[in-house]
Parts: structure tokens; C-alpha cells; sequence
């Protein structure tokens, strides 16, 4: 008892070809889920490169606050004191 070619062939095309396209993107739709729950949740995904160009950009913001206030003392030595009206 042989299987007919009408009922193997099928079968042999959904193993190659089919099937494999198939878990592939089973598997590439539950991780986009998995990101987007966890994105959802409140969880941030930040590159390092990302993390080093705001670590720059918060560097150069303390340099220029510490230098505004070195100007406001050097113009106004009691601004700190005085209180906002």
C-alpha cells in the first residue's frame, strides 16, 4: 500500500515550503507582541549610543548653566538671594 502522488505531493510542498514561512512568522509576530506589551508596560528601550548622546547633550547643559551663573554673579552678586514678587 503506497501513498497516491495526488495526497503526497501536497504534503510534501506544505513541509518544504509552506511550513517553514509559517513559523517564521509565528515566531516574528509573538516578538513584535512581546516588544509591544513591554513597551506598553512602561519600559523604554534605549540604545547605549543613545544613552552616551544624552549623557553629551546633559554635559553641555550643566557647562552652560554653570557659566550663566558664573556671568550672573560676576553682573549680579545677590541674584540668588532675592525672591521671586
Amino acid at each position: 500500500m503506497s501513498i497516491p502522488w495526488a495526497l503526497a505531493l501536497p504534503v510534501i510542498v506544505f513541509i518544504a515550503v509552506i511550513g517553514p514561512i509559517w513559523v517564521v512568522f509565528h515566531y516574528v509576530t509573538a516578538w513584535k507582541r512581546m516588544r509591544a506589551e513591554a513597551l506598553a508596560e512602561g519600559e523604554v528601550a534605549i540604545s547605549a549610543a543613545d544613552l552616551h548622546r544624552l549623557n553629551d547633550v546633559a554635559e553641555k547643559l550643566e557647562a552652560r548653566i554653570s557659566s550663566l551663573e558664573t556671568i550672573l554673579d560676576d553682573e549680579f552678586p545677590d541674584w540668588k538671594t532675592k525672591t521671586k514678587s
